[in-house]
């Protein structure tokens, strides 16, 4: 009696002791690896930038302050896995910056926030929607909920800076609802073609049953050459 009391005593230790190792590794590892892929892939992008290596998006709307952007010469397709924008969020803070990656395949969202393919390129008309992961690999949108009407989403490919403005969300719903990245969200509130942003994570924080969904319009333009943008000032 007293083997069996030690041998499934030692059972549970060895259990618990595993236990602990995967929530390290999630909380933890996960993320110190995603951290460092995600500034490699903002470090490649600086480089390509700094060579004149610049991805064809919607450069060429250049209309500073709240002008209409013009329009922009037709891009060609991103590469798969590949970083081609960064992204800020203000009020996720001065400090979050996220590489924008082609495709939402797993070994992508690992590396950064990642571009529904099937949707708009950066700047141009319709919808540039862009997923991310709530929890591990960086929790890159862990404070998703936070996001209001109003704030200011902006990127840059290189060349130019795109600020968008939210106008609805968080919206709950279901990954069923592929709806939410339409060229024109029928739940987002806009009725017409535009120049949109869709954001997408996962919901509740530790699961996936349902996505969290934040839409936003293209507010201004400008070229990098300019400074920041006055979203990005403090």
């Amino acid at each position: 009696m007293r083997v069996f009391v030690r041998t499934v005593s030692e059972l549970c230790i060895t259990v618990g002791t595993l236990i602990v190792l995967f929530v390290v590794y999630v909380l933890f590892w996960t993320g110190v690896k995603a951290d460092s892929e995600m500034n490699d892939q903002i470090d490649q992008l600086h480089q390509q930038w700094s060579k004149g290596a610049v991805h064809p998006t919607a450069a060429a709307s250049r209309g500073a302050g709240k002008a209409a952007p013009t329009p922009a010469p037709e891009p060609g397709p991103y590469t798969y896995g590949r970083p081609f924008a960064i992204m800020y969020v203000p009020r996720l803070g001065f400090t979050w910056n996220k590489p924008v990656l082609e495709g939402t395949g797993t070994d992508v969202l690992k590396k950064g926030l990642a571009h529904y393919a099937r949707t708009a390129r950066l700047g141009q008309e319709g919808n540039f929607a862009v997923a991310g992961h709530r929890r591990t690999y960086g929790d890159p949108f862990k404070d998703f909920p936070k996001l209001r009407a109003g704030d200011a989403v902006v990127l840059t490919d290189g060349t130019t800076w795109f600020t968008y403005r939210i106008d609805k969300g968080p919206y709950k719903t279901v990954p069923s609802d592929v709806e939410v990245i339409d060229p024109v969200p029928r739940k987002s509130g806009y009725t017409r073609p535009g120049r949109y942003l869709t954001l997408t994570t996962c919901d509740p924080e530790w699961g996936h049953s349902h996505r969290l969904i934040v839409w936003a319009h293209l507010d201004s333009t400008q070229p990098v050459e300019a400074g920041e943008p006055k979203a990005l000032r403090r």
